[in-house]
Formats: structure tokens, sequence, C-alpha cells
């Protein structure tokens, strides 16, 4: 697809919680719109972790291309700086092959990072630090190390989850490696490219079922195995690849002190609190995105609205 002279190429943001769709929906706005599709997905990134990310089939995978998908193995160091980087020169070749780049995903940080055109603290990283961080963390508890993190930098409260300690270390590396807060290294410089967001929702109930049968389909296809063999090849829990939603909260399984029951409920329950967090970086309220509901639009409804919205 060609833009018109003198206006910037199109790039199609398809954003929504983990669960709702957009796989499907991006597959097919991939074959009627001529598009490739660049995952904006943090840890579909990684070789080997098929089953717990929700990748798409060896068959989705063949309908229509994709992109930044198994590109790392688990053990190597991948951020928000590397990703958005990635992105742009994938965008970049899909443009010039006069194609229509299709990003998609639920990963808030990625969304963001490329559509609004952070500039991303390039400070590398330090293993001594993170290692005393984690220690601290450890020692005194996750909270103690987020308040020391809110006391350089306050702002960094509406970027980060206490709950998430690798980024409440990261930003504290940033903060005490270049002296200046995190959040103040956050300015954007937007890409040039026309943007058009479309959004997926549905009703929170209906998408917690929705999600519940997803696990329990992982755990049939045999999730509990992958995590068995990414074990077997060496890779540790301690990688943030390791710990992340679906294959951390197996690690009392594996260490046999809580039952695969246990997990799999864990799994569920911090899926839910995960899709609480995607509507945060994903407002209903935004009035950039176009919000469609999957419970009231079919996916070819969608598709037809998009076209026209083109």
């Amino acid at each position: 697809m060609e833009p018109i002279a003198d206006q910037k190429p199109l790039l199609i943001v398809l954003v929504g919680p983990t669960g709702v769709g957009k796989t499907a929906l991006a597959i097919l706005l991939a074959q009627q719109l001529d598009a490739e599709i660049v995952s904006a997905d943090s840890r579909q990134v990684y070789r080997y972790m098929d089953i717990g990310t929700a990748k798409p089939t060896a068959q989705e995978l063949a309908i229509a291309p994709h992109h930044l998908i198994d590109i790392v193995d688990p053990d190597q160091e991948f951020g928000l700086a590397t990703y958005q980087e990635l992105a742009y020169t994938v965008i970049e070749q899909i443009l010039e092959r006069r194609r229509l780049p299709l990003l998609v995903g639920g990963t808030g940080q990625y969304v963001h990072a490329v559509i609004e055109g952070w500039h991303i603290p390039r400070v590398p990283p330090d293993e001594a630090l993170r290692s005393a961080l984690f220690a601290e963390a450890e020692r005194d508890g996750a909270e103690a190390l987020y308040r020391r993190l809110l006391a350089l930098d306050p702002a960094a409260k509406e970027l980060i989850d206490p709950r998430n300690v690798r980024r409440v270390v990261r930003a504290l590396e940033v903060c005490l490696k270049s002296g200046q807060p995190f959040s103040g290294q956050r300015t954007k410089s937007p890409p040039p490219y026309r943007i058009l967001q479309i959004g997926l929702t549905d009703r929170r109930e209906a998408l917690y079922r929705r999600i519940d049968a997803r696990i329990d389909h992982m755990m049939a296809r045999g999730l509990v195995e992958e995590v068995s063999a990414l074990l077997a090849r060496g890779y540790d829990w301690r990688l943030p690849a390791m710990s992340s939603l679906g294959y951390g909260q197996l690690r009392g399984y594996f260490e046999g002190t809580v039952s695969l029951d246990e997990c799999v409920a864990a799994i569920k329950k911090e899926t839910r609190r995960f899709i609480r967090h995607q509507y945060n970086w994903f407002r209903l309220d935004d009035s950039r995105i176009h919000w469609f509901d999957v419970g009231v639009a079919s996916f070819e409804q969608i598709v037809s609205v998009v076209q026209k919205l083109i």
C-alpha cells in the first residue's frame, strides 16, 4: 500500500489485553490489507518458549509474515531500547517493500516506545550493581526497593509497577549510573508515521473465562514439558524470561514445594492481574484508540471498519 503524495506512511497498531483475539484479527488484517505483522510482545522474542507465550502457531506464521518472534535465546539480554531499534528497522523494511506494517501486541511499553518515539536511556547493564539491588530486594522486600527508587525519582510511580522487581532494579540502575532520574530520560520524538490504533476489548468476566480456558489448553499442550526442556537446556529460574508470566509460577512445582494445581491457579490469578495492568497502558478512554468489543463486533466487521479508516 503506497502512501498518498506528501502523506506520512501508515502504521496500523493493534492492541488489547492478552487472550482477547489480537493474533487472529492481525492475521485477517494482514491478508486483507497486504500487511506484515510486527510483534510487540516482550516474551515472544524468546526461542524455545512457545506454549507459555501463546506464540502464533506454525500454520498462523505461514499465513502472514511475522517479525520479532524467536529472535533471542532465553538467557540473552534483551531490553526496551533493543526492541525499539529492531521494530523501527523492520517497519522501514516493510514500507520499502510497499507493504503495510501492522504492530501487534499487548506489551504496553513496547507499543508506546515505538508509536511515541521514546528516547530510552542507553545505560549499559552493571551486573554487580544489579546483583546488589536484587539482594537488597530479597533482604528488605520489594516495597523497600521501590521506595528507594521513588526517593530518587518520584515520577517513576507512573511508569513502574512496584511488583515488577526487575523493572525497579533497572530504573534504579539507570538513576544510580547516570545520576539522572529514570523518568526524566523518557523524552519523546514521534516517528514519521501516520498511526492508526485499533483496540480489542471484552467484558472482564468473559475475558477471564477465556483466559482460564486458554491456560488449561496450554497445560494440555505441554507447558510443563516445555518448562522442563528449558531447564534441561540450562536456563535458570533467575533469568527474566524464566521468571515471566506462565513460567515463574511453575517453579514451586519443579522444586517440589507446590502442587501443579496450585501453580495453574497462580498462573490464572497473575494473568488476570496482568490484564488489569494492560488496561492501564491501553485505556478505554484513550481517544487515539478505536476500540472494538469482540463480544459485539465480528472480526470481519472490524476489518471492514479499519479499511474505511485507512
